[in-house]
């Protein structure tokens, strides 16, 4: 019975993926493909109290704190709907932060936020979203 019963927990993970392993995918691919583009990774993940940055990548002088979003239906607002102005303003904390851990000087530190929006396999770049 234990041993049946793993199994079916294994196949239950196997088809229902959680949304942390599903978004970690997401964050990878979009990784790639702006690596692919010329941006430079600089770290993954950040958190901080206020929130939290999925990816912060270089181009050319710019930073560039990345919101990766993945929706597989649409019906209630696509991928890039999903990041509200309250997700926007708990992104800009977090980059706040980074700045002040860094002893970044914000005010001459060229950054933008944007957004890769993945419905289904192909990520849409919005830059400077917000």
């Amino acid at each position: 019975m234990k041993g049946l019963l793993a199994r079916m927990h294994q196949q239950w993970q196997n088809l229902f993926p959680s949304a942390q392993s599903k978004g970690q995918h997401f964050e990878l691919l979009a990784e790639r493909w702006l690596q692919a583009r010329g941006l430079q990774p600089v770290t993954r993940n950040y958190r901080c109290r206020g929130g939290e940055i999925d990816l912060i990548m270089r181009q050319g002088e710019t930073l560039v704190f990345v919101e990766v979003r993945y929706r597989a239906q649409t019906s209630h607002g696509g991928a890039a709907a999903s990041v509200t102005r309250r997700k926007q303003h708990k992104i800009v904390l977090a980059a706040r932060h980074y700045f002040k851990q860094h002893a970044i000087n914000e005010a001459s530190q060229a950054c933008r936020f944007d957004v890769i929006a993945f419905e289904g396999d192909q990520p849409d770049w919005i830059q400077n979203a917000f």
